[in-house]
């Protein structure tokens, strides 16, 4: 359904899956074990995989907390995109990177729920992208001691709002990894 012409394909899109950001996560674990059964599957369906890797002042490039967690590792022909905001769409070379590989559909994992996921879904679908948000395959830390809701909560509300998003001519939505159809 997405708006953008002949782009028929879709793309795994792993955003920020690194040790600074996911250590004290939600579910870390799990939805690791989950992000690395759906990069096997797209891989072996030959679908693109697109790593997305935040840099800020927490987030030093080439620093341990920067690195991808190490229970999760890019092949080499796997683009790489390099982002200092929460959107992964802006300022970087994504939007060309998709391009290029004829992506119209995101299915979309990482962190953290309630910013960079949340900026890239609503990026992508402002942009003409469909957008699909893997439930257990997304998380973020507890911020609960400056007024957010809990992790679980913050998760079970992105996959709820998320699973009704629609805009003309472009679909979010959300599903779960086992039922992710590339």
């Amino acid at each position: 359904m997405t708006t953008l012409p002949n782009r028929p394909n879709t793309a795994l899109l792993i955003v920020d899956v690194q040790n600074g950001v996911v250590d004290s996560s939600h579910n870390r674990d799990e939805v690791i074990a989950n992000i690395n059964t759906l990069l096997a599957r797209a891989r072996s369906e030959a679908v693109p995989v697109v790593w997305i890797q935040h840099a800020s002042d927490e987030l030093k490039p080439d620093s341990a907390p920067w690195q991808y967690v190490p229970e999760l590792v890019r092949e080499a022909t796997e683009p790489l995109v390099h982002k200092r905001y929460g959107d992964s769409f802006e300022d970087t070379e994504l939007e060309s990177v998709l391009a290029e590989r004829g992506v119209g559909r995101l299915v979309v994992t990482g962190a953290q729920t309630d910013a960079c996921i949340r900026s890239t879904l609503h990026g992508a679908m402002v942009r003409g992208y469909d957008a699909t948000l893997v439930a257990d395959a997304h998380t973020t830390e507890d911020l609960t001691a400056y007024g957010a809701p809990a992790p679980a909560q913050v998760i079970s509300h992105t996959n709820l709002y998320w699973s009704w998003q629609e805009a003309p001519g472009r679909q979010g939505g959300t599903v779960e990894t086992a039922d992710v159809a590339f």
